[in-house]
């Protein structure tokens, strides 16, 4: 599940492009060689991204989250703010404390915040890089300013990772933004059951779905706004496992590249001072 949460995270939702530009693009390029081209602009661009604050609303069946979170050169860092709507509790507050204290007074924990960080750039790499040979594109119309195709599995690509075995059981649709030439919102549902060791190690149940939505923060970033995954299966020894979460992201604001964990970490301690940052309820009545 995390492979997939991770893999997700470099898709784009933007707005704005002229219709008859988009109508004349699908006529000029195979849709294919758009996904190519995409592919190629998400890689290069992720790159040089640059680095935001930003709360995220985390709905899970037990609990609401709201964290404030800062991205670093070393990695996130987070802190719960709420739960189910109310502040953090004084036991919960020291909890978080205690959390973020061991991960900037041990030098292993930040060495293995740090790998972790970059493990999932590469995987983030990855993914993204498989798409135009794991699946067949077709244009699927127009939509908000966005090229719209449909995808299904190309029976002709061998996957040989757990993540590409995962992705390439999927159909569904994305949109591209006309304007940026970047991924705008992918739709997934598996078709298939995903089989691990054969069915004996675990398996994902077909009918799992997501959503992904991504917004334009600036000329060259683009960051999720909204992420639903609904996946089930069972591991090893028929071990029910499922994925039920709803995420929301916003008041994105830029902060200095090349920050470290306790840079980042004074960052959140900082008190709010963005009048303009769109709450958590203010976005969900924008939608």
């Amino acid at each position: 599940m995390r492979v997939l949460c991770v893999a997700l995270g470099i898709l784009a939702l933007t707005q704005g492009a002229c219709y008859s530009h988009a109508q004349q693009s699908q006529l000029a390029i195979p849709a294919g060689q758009l996904v190519r081209e995409v592919v190629y602009n998400e890689l290069h661009d992720h790159q040089g991204h640059g680095y935001w604050r930003y709360w995220i609303e985390r709905r899970m069946p037990n609990e609401t989250r709201l964290i404030d979170q800062v991205e670093t050169a070393e990695g996130l860092v987070s802190r719960l703010s709420m739960s189910n709507g109310r502040p953090v509790s004084a036991v919960g507050q020291r909890e978080e404390q205690a959390r973020l204290d061991h991960l900037l007074s041990s030098p292993r924990e930040q060495a293995r915040h740090r790998q972790e960080y970059a493990d999932d750039e590469k995987q983030i790499g990855r993914i993204v890089a498989l798409l135009p040979d794991a699946f067949l594109f077709e244009y699927a119309g127009e939509e908000n300013g966005c090229h719209r195709l449909r995808f299904r599995p190309n029976p002709n690509y061998s996957a040989h990772s757990v993540e590409a075995r995962i992705f390439h059981a999927m159909s569904g649709e994305l949109w591209v933004s006309a304007t940026y030439m970047r991924l705008a919102r992918l739709d997934g549902h598996l078709v298939e059951n995903v089989d691990f060791g054969y069915g004996i190690l675990g398996r994902l149940y077909k009918d799992g779905w997501f959503r992904l939505e991504r917004t334009q923060v600036s000329a060259s970033d683009c960051k999720t706004e909204r992420l639903e995954v609904h996946m089930s299966g069972r591991a090893m020894f028929f071990k029910t496992i499922a994925r039920e979460m709803s995420e929301a992201r916003g008041g994105f604001v830029p902060v200095p590249a090349g920050m470290n964990l306790t840079q980042g970490m004074m960052l959140l301690e900082q008190t709010e001072t963005r009048a303009a940052v769109m709450t958590p309820a203010a976005f969900a009545k924008s939608r």
